[in-house]
């Protein structure tokens, strides 16, 4: 059974927006943390943003500051990307992580990985 789900991925056009969704269902799983990351055709997973179970964001990547939000239900394991002004760069796999043990923008870091939601953003 899966610990952490992805949703909300499709095919959007440059300039638009969309939102993806991450719930983690393990009440064993830690999930002080959780975060983004995207791994698009022939390069290495790149960590987007973390945030912490209290609401402290913090973004790994500065190509999508100002532009994709990380926020995260209350009190819930349940994190959200929202992502504006996407451009075809953007297109990418795009994986929730949670239980973490160091560097918070590293892959390396985390042991519990969705399935992952495509994103399409296409010109």
């Amino acid at each position: 059974q899966a610990q952490v789900v992805e949703s909300g991925g499709g095919s959007v056009q440059a300039g638009g927006s969309l939102r993806l969704s991450c719930a983690a269902f393990d009440d064993n799983l830690n999930t002080d943390f959780m975060a983004w990351f995207r791994q698009a055709p022939g390069k290495e997973r790149e960590g987007i943003a973390v945030i912490h179970f209290g609401g402290v964001e913090t973004y790994c990547l500065d190509s999508v500051k100002g532009r994709f939000t990380i926020s995260r239900d209350y009190a819930k394991s349940i994190i959200h990307l929202q992502m504006n002004d996407v451009k075809p760069e953007d297109t990418a796999m795009y994986y929730c992580a949670a239980n973490v043990a160091g560097d918070r923008c590293r892959s390396s870091s985390y042991k519990s990985w969705g399935q992952g939601t495509q994103v399409s953003v296409f010109s």
